[in-house]
């Protein structure tokens, strides 16, 4: 790997979204170097979107990789199609594009970019702090580092072990039980009822209904501020407190839930005894948390005794390592690695937030 002006490890789609930001901030493509596994941004999360069958994005038109914040997803449908609604119901945070249109959006973007031209094909497995810069796997230094890595794997209750995951490919069997309450055990809920199962939620808490992944002040100035006020006890604390599962309200979900309860096909249990029932079992559980599960952030913690706190490692406000971080030097965490100066870091928005501000570092030190 040659030297270059700065690195991203990870090519999935929050290492896109802060791709795009970097050359919309002026970086060539020979100034940056991708490394990841994936060459296609949306092969990882295009095949989990498969899976579930799901059709339409969670997030808003403002939930586009693009690095600016306007034109968003809702513009460009107008623009196709001549229709005003997608506007209305942008205006009205109702628009959520579907998944087609998003994955082509994304391939958009990819080709606008010149992310081809950066990327390299390798999984990094050590990043180290050295004068000047930081080392990958011994190769040559770069002095800026975005790790944009992604969630470290999906996550199996011990007691479903052997159980197919939502985001694994999948048909349905006649009695289904989904364990989980999330936005992934809500689309399997429908999934399995439209294709004739009779299905059992699994659950330990019921879920909250909020229409983003986090609420909605944790994507303005003054609601982060607030956040980044917190002491890390607290901080910690309302940060589990954003894993508790969620789906949005509204009558898609609603309508047919209760017509397959009142059909006796849908019921609720906090039991966990589903083997003389289910022919089969659905971990719609999502994915393991905590740095502690990703090889490469645990390597670097060890290595460098980075301050932790509970599953996060502790960043400043611009999504940076405070302690491997210097005027010459960057690292920075994005995606849902970034929570500790984001919290909804796992989105679009999350990427490119710290993408912003990474980028800013990188222009004074040029």
């Amino acid at each position: 790997m040659a030297e270059q002006r700065c690195a991203v490890v990870g090519s999935g789609l929050a290492a896109l979204a802060a791709y795009a930001t970097l050359r919309h901030g002026g970086l060539e493509p020979e100034e940056i170097v991708v490394l990841g596994t994936h060459a296609d941004p949306t092969a990882v999360w295009g095949g989990r979107a498969r899976s579930i069958r799901q059709r339409r994005m969670r997030s808003e038109s403002e939930g586009h990789l693009g690095a600016t914040s306007f034109p968003g997803l809702s513009v460009y449908e107008w623009m196709r199609t001549g229709s005003l609604r997608p506007l209305v119901a942008s205006f009205a945070n109702r628009y959520h594009p579907t998944v087609e249109e998003f994955i082509g959006h994304a391939q958009w973007v990819r080709e606008r970019s010149g992310w081809d031209r950066s990327f390299v094909e390798r999984r990094v497995q050590r990043i180290r702090a050295v004068d000047g810069g930081f080392e990958l796997d011994g190769d040559a230094v770069a002095p800026h580092v975005l790790v944009a890595t992604g969630h470290p794997g999906l996550l199996r209750p011990p007691e479903y072990h052997s159980a197919v995951h939502a985001y694994e490919p999948h048909e349905y069997a006649s009695r289904v039980a989904i364990v989980g309450a999330g936005m992934a055990a809500a689309t399997e809920w429908l999934n399995a009822l439209s294709a004739g199962a009779e299905v059992v939620s699994v659950r330990r808490r019921p879920p909250v209904r909020r229409p983003l992944s986090a609420p909605r002040p944790l994507f303005s100035k003054r609601g982060l501020a607030a956040f980044h006020r917190t002491r890390p006890a607290e901080r910690s604390a309302f940060l589990r407190g954003l894993a508790t599962p969620s789906y949005p309200p509204g009558r898609t979900w609603d309508e047919p839930l209760e017509r397959a309860m009142a059909a006796s096909q849908f019921s609720v249990s906090d039991t966990g005894q589903t083997d003389d029932w289910a022919e089969q079992v659905i971990c719609a559980t999502g994915f393991l948390r905590g740095w502690q599960q990703d090889l490469l952030l645990a390597d670097l913690v060890e290595a460098h005794a980075l301050e932790t706190h509970g599953d996060w490692i502790v960043l400043t406000p611009d999504s940076t390592v405070p302690s491997v971080t210097d005027e010459q030097r960057t690292l920075s965490l994005a995606g849902v690695a970034g929570q500790w100066a984001f919290p909804p870091a796992d989105t679009i928005a999350g990427a490119k937030y710290a993408a912003r501000a990474f980028l800013r570092r990188i222009c004074r030190t040029r």
